[in-house]
């Protein structure tokens, strides 16, 4: 397969940031704009968002409220089901 170079101009930060979202998925940028241009040439049109697994605003925020319940001296702590049924009387 013969290839060819393929020069874009993008913004400084885009680059760096899809840099490192590529690094995290194990990919060069190469690679990923291979995936992109082959998956579009299949699908004949825009293919797919590739992502990673980010918790969305009510859930960090769900995550931050458990840390912070967790580390409180002031909050009751259960140390088996059996000692959180006994508490909540079921």
């Amino acid at each position: 397969m013969a290839t060819t170079n393929l020069n874009i101009r993008t913004d400084k930060d885009i680059k760096e940031k899809a840099d490192r979202i590529f690094a995290e998925l194990g990919l060069t940028m190469t690679t990923a704009v291979n995936m992109f241009l082959r998956t579009a040439i299949r699908e004949n049109g825009i293919p797919f968002a590739l992502k990673l697994d980010v918790p969305n605003k009510v859930t960090k925020e769900a995550i931050e409220e458990g840390r912070r319940i967790a580390e409180d001296s002031n909050v009751k702590s259960y140390y088996s089901i059996e000692e959180l049924k006994e508490a909540l009387e079921v």
